[in-house]
């Protein structure tokens, strides 16, 4: 079968490989700024104004600015009263988690992204609800007061996104911080928004740190943290946030300066994700709204749409030894008739209707 793992070329909507062009409905890029000229164009501006990147630290007495400015604003556009800037969202994972575990009963969710782990994997081989009822009450019959609850905001892959609203039943007299990954949600599932519903948290015991890769919808090779300023301050006072080299601070500059590039890519991405639901909705692919990824397990989906020049993700999930999770993924770059095309093929497989 043709592969497509040494590409030289960016991987948008199309994809040219042995003399044949497909259409590409994979990877985690949703809103298409990878190839998205006008911001690609703003990325060179900020080249021009800052260079490739910066040679010193975080901690280092020669600094730019558009570093704390940017963290200014987006605290603003997210919603949160400060924010941290990583090179990655590993990185920021790794700093955040790290820096609030210390003298915290730690607690990982299933499925949890290995970039929060402190050390091996956490197992938690159960599914969310037991794991949540579960998780209250070890909080609330334990002997310890300080917690720190570690979790994805949503599973990309299957997809789903978690509800946290029965943290509100913890003990008063228990402290609890939720660290929640956002990478595939920030910006997505709502315009300028995380995923998360804050309103759902209404007791004071509970805080919540949100993280996340900047590199899925919003196309920046940047980590994020955003919470209340004694939190943040606590992440910027790890090693990680003082000596690692930070983000290009050209792409900081494209971040900051393409909010309505990215207004215009969020409204096609959200007309292709409906577009896409309309014509698949008699289909059995699993599918939240506002969320361009379709999924399915059925093993030949993906022989069946290369051979019909369509590439889509498909690995095994949950494990190496898993069955295949087919991940159809709709951009901001697909245009009206790539997704009639996907659809029409996807409804030809018989296996896929309801």
């Amino acid at each position: 079968m043709t592969s497509f793992r040494k590409l030289n070329q960016p991987t948008g909507r199309i994809i040219h490989l042995d003399h044949s062009s497909f259409l590409f409905f994979g990877g985690t890029a949703y809103l298409g700024l990878l190839q998205n000229p006008d911001y690609i164009e703003l990325y060179k501006d900020g080249i021009d104004k800052y260079g490739l990147n910066i040679g010193t630290s975080r901690s280092n007495n020669v600094q730019l600015g558009i570093y704390e400015e940017s963290e200014e604003e987006l605290a603003k556009r997210f919603g949160s009263p400060a924010s941290a800037l990583f090179s990655s969202g590993y990185l920021a994972a790794q700093a955040t988690v790290r820096a609030i575990a210390k003298n915290r009963k730690v607690i990982y969710a299933p499925d949890t992204h290995p970039s929060l782990w402190l050390d091996q994997n956490p197992n938690q081989d159960v599914n969310f609800e037991d794991w949540l009822e579960s998780t209250i009450q070890t909080i609330n019959e334990g002997t310890e007061k300080e917690f720190l609850v570690i979790s994805n905001c949503m599973d990309n892959l299957t997809p789903r996104l978690y509800d946290f609203s029965a943290f509100n039943k913890v003990d008063s007299s228990k402290n609890v911080i939720l660290v929640l990954d956002d990478s595939h949600g920030i910006a997505v599932l709502k315009k300028n928004a995380i995923s998360f519903d804050k309103n759902l948290i209404q007791v004071p015991n509970i805080q919540v740190l949100i993280l996340a890769s900047l590199a899925k919808g919003l196309g920046t090779d940047a980590g994020l943290v955003l919470g209340n300023e004694e939190l943040i301050d606590t992440v910027k006072e790890d090693p990680i946030f003082m000596g690692a080299s930070p983000c290009s601070p050209a792409a900081l500059y494209a971040l900051k300066n393409g909010t309505a590039i990215y207004g215009f890519a969020f409204d096609q991405m959200q007309r292709n994700t409906q577009q896409m639901a309309d014509l698949v909705t008699n289909l059995k692919l699993n599918h939240i709204p506002n969320f361009p990824v379709f999924t399915s397990t059925e093993p030949t989906l993906y022989k069946h749409l290369v051979n019909h020049k369509i590439v889509i993700s498909s690995f095994p999930y949950p494990l190496p030894n898993s069955p295949l999770l087919n991940r159809i993924v709709v951009s901001a770059l697909h245009r009206p008739a790539d997704i009639e095309w996907i659809a029409e093929l996807l409804s030809r497989e018989n296996i896929l209707k309801l």
